[in-house]
């Protein structure tokens, strides 16, 4: 009897869903038949996702389909996903984790793109390659330049780097961001690396944006399986694929984001990564929305203590006044 999996009917939902489908299938387990949920965050494709709820909205409806046995298994983006599940709900397994940063995406130029091409600029004079530091970077878009991107974790930390930079949502499938881009829409736009590389597009890539630079969301590049705990036949499938350091990290970044009541749509980021052995190095950032501050924090433990090592780091950020930071965010953004 085949698993019901369920996801979004995003180009890179699909990718996601059709890629674990396969893995437990070629690992030996059941087949899956892969049902897709249209969630709020699609209906709402004009709307800023920091007006609308943010992006748990992408997330809520395969949850209560879940819940409601319609099926087996959900897929998602694990950033996008409330730092605590909805009770019965459980991880039940990640896949391994792509490119976790942000990636800077300048205008194709026109040779050969079939597009119309924007007005000649600076960023059009140079290639991708030519891009190889933050500093080149701030010289290559100038003193403020138009900057696609709707998240507030990015902007609040892109605004250090860029404080005459006009920010502005995009939303749609990767190649509807990628041709309003080409088109002129923007002087550059900030995804993350992880979805341009699984659809194809990873020559792309302008930048990989640094974590010294713009720390990512907690999850970002890794695919996140969901069952009901009480499901073994569910849990005993997606065991067969389950990335154990990919699944670390995510316990720790997790972790912090809960620690610090954060949700998809406030200005933290996180980043665990292992190191020497068995040791997990967990960087974390919380920035005020406009830039003007940043708390950073920083420690390292034992992978088995990825969890704790989430809730450390997020106590010692709220003791350097993440709180305040946070609790100002949420006010702004109330009022928008």
């Amino acid at each position: 009897m085949n698993l019901r999996l369920g996801t979004r009917g995003s180009q890179l939902a699909l990718w996601q869903a059709t890629t674990v489908a396969a893995r437990i299938a070629a690992a030996g387990g059941p087949g899956c038949e892969i049902i897709v949920i249209k969630t709020d965050g699609d209906r709402l494709q004009e709307r800023p996702l920091s007006e609308i709820g943010g992006k748990g909205l992408f997330v809520k409806e395969i949850e209560d389909a879940l819940l409601g046995g319609q099926i087996d298994l959900a897929v998602h983006s694990s950033k996008d996903m409330s730092a605590v599940l909805p009770d019965g709900l459980m991880i039940a397994g990640v896949l391994p984790r792509e490119n976790p940063l942000d990636a800077l995406v300048l205008p194709a130029r026109a040779q050969g793109s079939g597009l119309r091409a924007p007005e000649p600029s600076n960023v059009l004079s140079l290639k991708p390659s030519a891009l190889t530091t933050v500093d080149d970077l701030v010289t290559a878009l100038g003193s403020s330049p138009s900057i696609g991107t709707g998240s507030v974790r990015r902007i609040a930390q892109l605004s250090r780097l860029f404080p005459g930079a006009r920010f502005t949502g995009i939303r749609g499938n990767l190649d509807t961001r990628l041709r309003k881009l080409d088109e002129g829409a923007h002087d550059a736009i900030v995804l993350a690396a992880a979805g341009l590389t699984r659809l194809g597009f990873a020559a792309r890539i302008s930048l990989s944006i640094p974590a010294t630079a713009c720390v990512p969301a907690a999850g970002q590049g890794i695919v996140a399986i969901e069952i009901r705990g009480s499901d073994a036949r569910a849990r005993d499938a997606v065991a067969l694929i389950n990335d154990a350091d990919a699944g670390d990290a995510l316990a720790a970044e997790r972790a912090l984001v809960e620690r610090l009541d954060g949700g998809c749509q406030t200005p933290i980021g996180a980043l665990a990564s292992l190191a020497d052995g068995n040791m997990l190095d967990l960087v974390a950032v919380v920035a005020a929305l406009d830039g003007s501050r940043v708390i950073r924090g920083h420690a390292r433990a034992p992978r088995r203590e990825a969890a704790a090592l989430g809730a450390r780091v997020g106590e010692q950020l709220m003791a350097d006044g993440a709180g305040d930071i946070l609790a100002e965010a949420r006010r702004i953004q109330q009022r928008v």
